[in-house]
């Protein structure tokens, strides 16, 4: 029986190197008449080179794995490879040689080809096979078909993507921001009345924009506190919405939402119509203050 072992081993060795030759042979073939960004291509070549060779050649499969893939480094490793299968050094005592590929291939360096593809790798390859899937469902199959499409468009269109999330959360934000912008410096933890005052003097000014701010702003610290203007988290909405009858403050509650959130102007009859609807609320203030 170990006879025949030993007879059997050249064969299967003979056998496996014709296998890796072939697998080269085959890549080369495959990568010399791939157009430049081919990731069909580059994949095809990538399943026959890994067939044949296993893990054996990693600057060849990264250069492969590329996106575009780099063809002509790959097609260079790949000729020069085939040339040292060709014409393979021989060795007056192979089991030296044997012992010392051992200790190369045992350094730290080499530790990845001895290990399995961590969890990203995995993800990365995961991800790159179900974009060659969809890149192929949309240009017509496998192999050459098709425009490769590099890989910086679609971190093009992730940006634009992000980008665009970004400002249609900042735009939802924005209506409270301004709320609390608006009533920044000016308008501080105050009493009531002095919001009602300032809106008066604001208004005699010609600035209705910045008077129902301050109608709003006293009203808001009738109903809720003296620092709601400031310390709530609540928009205006909620907060009239805590008063008895909230209905009856639209006609001031409306005409701020349109200005701060729209940016619209505040005319003299709609203004009059919203010191209308704060007057109960600063009435209450008055006769105290009496």
């Amino acid at each position: 029986m170990l006879l025949a072992a030993g007879l059997a081993w050249p064969v299967t060795a003979i056998a496996d190197a014709s296998t890796y030759l072939q697998a080269v042979e085959d890549t080369i073939a495959i990568v010399s008449s791939a157009q430049p960004g081919d990731v069909a291509a580059a994949q095809k070549a990538l399943v026959v080179l890994e067939a044949g060779t296993g893990q054996t050649q990693p600057e060849i499969i990264a250069d492969l794995q590329l996106r575009p893939p780099d063809f002509k480094d790959a097609g260079a490793r790949l000729n020069r490879l085939r040339d040292s299968l060709a014409a393979p050094a021989g060795t007056a005592d192979p089991a030296q040689a044997q012992q010392q590929l051992h200790q190369v291939l045992t350094m730290q360096r080499y530790n990845p080809l001895h290990q399995p593809p961590g969890p990203l790798d995995r993800l990365g390859q995961w991800i790159g096979d179900r974009i060659r899937e969809f890149l192929n469902f949309l240009f017509g199959g496998t192999g050459n078909k098709g425009p490769a499409i590099p890989f910086v468009y679609f971190y093009i269109l992730g940006a634009i993507a992000v980008v665009g999330a970004a400002v249609i959360i900042f735009r939802s934000a924005r209506g409270r921001l301004a709320e609390a912008a608006s009533a920044g410096p000016s308008f501080g933890p105050r009493a009531p009345a002095d919001f009602f005052a300032e809106a008066d003097r604001l208004a005699a000014a010609g600035d209705r924009v910045g008077a129902i701010r301050a109608l709003c702003a006293g009203v808001a610290g009738t109903i809720a506190g003296e620092h709601t203007w400031t310390g709530s988290p609540l928009t205006v909405r909620e907060i009239f919405q805590r008063a008895g009858d909230s209905a009856r403050l639209r006609p001031l509650l409306l005409p701020f939402e349109a200005a701060v959130y729209g940016g619209r102007d505040v005319d003299a009859e709609t203004y009059a119509r919203a010191e209308l609807a704060a007057a109960p609320f600063r009435k209450p203030l008055q006769e105290a203050a009496a």
